[in-house]
């Protein structure tokens, strides 16, 4: 049984509210959970003392037992110093992405202009020989 510690979310809707909890990682992520351990409110400002709540030695002990924090819970965490900061993953600009997807379907079209160039040369090959056969 992998543990994970993550995020459970409860609240109404656009009013989000974390519980953060210990569980199996097979378990959905409103649903089953081993243990509870603090919460995260989003909705109140970045330095209120209650929007990121936790009980460090639960959280201490279950790191010690093999858990893995979600990525969100790492950089939390890191921020408290209960964990060294994650590495952070490159993530391509959404401008590059549309680049590569322009590029992407010019080939394709380039392709077909080729196929039907071609196409086109073999039917003009072909008619004058067969003029010639009929004669």
């Amino acid at each position: 049984m992998s543990v994970r510690i993550r995020l459970s979310r409860g609240g109404s809707k656009k009013r989000p509210f974390y519980r953060v909890v210990a569980a199996d990682q097979r378990a959905p992520r409103d649903g089953r959970f081993i243990e509870r351990l603090g919460s995260y409110n989003p909705m109140l400002p970045q330095g209120h003392a209650e929007r990121f709540v936790i009980n460090e030695e639960r959280v201490k002990y279950w790191l010690s037992n093999g858990a893995e924090p979600t990525e969100r819970l790492q950089k939390m965490l890191s921020s408290l110093g209960l964990i060294a900061a994650p590495a952070m993953r490159e993530q391509p600009k959404k401008s590059a992405l549309k680049t590569k997807a322009l590029e992407r379907i010019r080939e394709k079209e380039e392709k077909a202009k080729a196929a039907a160039e071609a196409a086109a040369a073999e039917a003009a090959a072909a008619a004058p020989a067969e003029e010639a056969s009929a004669e």
